[in-house]
């Protein structure tokens, strides 16, 4: 059976202040924070040599960036064969809510499951987060 999802990309939430909370985890929970709240590195499971990141990260509460969904929370999954999942995706009924974009980091999309929360998909290219956050992520 072909991967899908291959773990997760990033943990979403909104908040107050997204800032005093950055501090927060940072002060209390040892979180290596940055403009958008922390990368935390791994490595694969299948490719131990290479690292991979999960974002954390905090949204003022009237963010739109979750919409459709009216939760508190959205959270991204890491994928392979993007363009390939949204087409199974499309064919099974999955609505799709924009078109896959394209960015140094990997290509994104967003989808509603069953209950209208929001997901986003990711097939991330790591190396360029190597690049930006070397020695500047969570482990």
């Amino acid at each position: 059976m072909k991967k899908k999802v291959t773990g997760i990309g990033g943990i979403f939430f909104k908040c107050q202040d997204p800032d005093k909370m950055k501090d927060w985890y940072n002060k209390n929970l040892g979180l290596v924070t940055n403009e958008y709240g922390s990368v935390f590195e791994f490595r694969l499971a299948d490719e131990p040599e290479k690292k991979g990141y999960l974002n954390w990260s905090p949204f003022k509460e009237e963010t739109e960036y979750f919409e459709p969904s009216k939760k508190e929370f959205m959270v991204n999954y890491r994928v392979e064969n993007l363009e390939e999942l949204v087409t199974e995706l499309k064919e099974a009924g999955v609505t799709i809510l924009d078109e896959i974009e394209s960015f140094d980091y990997g290509k994104f999309v967003h989808i509603l499951d069953p209950e209208n929360n929001k997901i986003e998909l990711w097939e991330p290219v790591d190396r360029v987060f190597t690049n930006w956050y070397e020695g500047k992520t969570t482990k």
